[in-house]
């Protein structure tokens, strides 16, 4: 594996694998969020400056039956364009191939010359991508010199273009992006190099979702804290009544042996003492404040009450290392968003007091952005997934292909 940054990539294409899985507008195919593609921008750029020619592949959406209009790439070279040309402060050209395989593709990658960018046809077009087709990541090895994989969000795929492709590359002619190896660098503080205390804020709506994340940090932090609706497991589990809140009842074993392995371990699990709780899943329904445990017939908690959140909140004061993977509640509707809020304000508080915190998972990344918060944490995450079973302690083929 070559190390990406002292790389001189003058006179050689790059075929970089990145994740422009991102939102497009129905009618008039705008790109919406563009964090993914922004995060790919300093690989690219760097490449560039090289004097390197630059190859981008990518997935977007799940397109079943090949080509499809909403899921073309074509939809995102006028965003991509302003970004690149911004970052290097000149007019970028980004040529476009209407495939990802075959002479177009070929002949316009052949054609390259540093400093110039070509976007492939989406990847998924083919049934082989997922499959991880090594015919198929043959072909795509033959547009490119080096192969950089800049895609942590897909990294747990087996694909062809994440995976399987690396295998035709020599050791020196394979690398991880910028984007890779900083998710992969804060990864691994977290999980090998965490300064204690330690915690780990989980929340969610399924415990069967996380089960495997909190078996593997029962073995590194010194508290976890658990919100979201998969909280109401663990309150029923423990006799509480939680009304018709979410609950997962063939879990309720697992949490309660959870709890049992966290107090053999030493390791302090936090759960909310109170709730935000509604009489109906609804952004206008009523609602009152009530303890976990007692939560009334008809009513459901949406939201940990001012008390766990408080409470919560010193716990992450405290803290030396952080990771938040899922919401507190239903932070989508105004009226449920206090204590995903106040989750963020603390982990913001504990890492300008000196904390490393990783915030990872759509829902918690959404809700850091959406509180303005993102520049607060020490890194945010692209990879939802594929950090969930990072932290599950699973090998990742993007990963593993690369360091082979």
């Amino acid at each position: 594996m070559s190390n990406f940054s002292t790389h001189n990539f003058s006179g050689e294409r790059a075929l970089i694998r990145v994740d422009f899985n991102v939102p497009i507008d129905k009618q008039t195919f705008a790109v919406g969020d563009d964090n993914r593609i922004r995060a790919a921008i300093p690989t690219i750029t760097k490449i560039l400056k090289d004097g390197g020619a630059v190859v981008l592949m990518s997935h977007l959406g799940r397109p079943k039956d090949g080509p499809e209009e909403k899921s073309s790439l074509i939809h995102i070279v006028a965003h991509l364009q302003t970004l690149i040309s911004k970052a290097m402060d000149r007019q970028v050209l980004i040529q476009f191939a209407n495939d990802c395989i075959g002479d177009e593709a070929n002949n316009k990658a052949a054609a390259l010359k540093g400093g110039e960018v070509l976007l492939l046809e989406n990847l998924r077009f083919y049934k082989e991508e997922e499959k991880g087709d090594p015919a198929f990541a043959e072909k795509l090895s033959k547009l490119g010199d080096v192969y950089i994989n800049d895609a942590f969000g897909t990294a747990h795929r087996a694909h062809a273009s994440t995976a399987v492709i690396a295998q035709f590359f020599a050791k020196d002619k394979k690398m991880f992006g910028l984007l890779m190896e900083s998710e992969v660098k804060s990864a691994e503080i977290v999980l090998h190099k965490a300064e204690k205390p330690f915690t780990a804020i989980i929340g969610g709506a399924k415990v069967s979702d996380k089960i495997l994340i909190i078996e593997n940090l029962l073995t590194r932090a010194t508290d976890i804290i658990i919100g979201g609706g998969m909280a109401y497991t663990f309150m029923k589990a423990m006799g509480g009544q939680i009304g018709k809140s979410l609950c997962e009842d063939d879990r309720l074993e697992t949490a309660m042996a959870i709890l049992k392995k966290a107090e053999e371990k030493g390791v302090c699990i936090h759960l909310p003492g109170d709730s935000i709780i509604a009489d109906n899943f609804a952004a206008d329904a009523n609602t009152s404040t009530a303890p976990s445990d007692l939560i009334p017939d008809g009513w459901m908690g949406l939201d940990i009450g001012p008390n766990a959140a408080e409470q919560f909140s010193n716990v992450i004061k405290r803290s030396k290392t952080i990771l938040w993977n899922g919401p507190m509640g239903v932070f989508e509707m105004e009226k449920f968003q206090h204590g995903t809020k106040a989750i963020a304000v603390a982990v913001a508080a504990a890492t300008a007091d000196g904390a490393f915190s990783l915030v990872g998972g759509g829902d918690s990344v959404a809700a850091v952005n959406q509180f303005g918060f993102a520049n607060a944490v020490s890194y945010v995450s692209t990879g939802g997934g594929a950090m969930l079973e990072y932290f599950e302690g699973k090998i990742l083929p993007g990963i593993a292909a690369i360091e082979a």
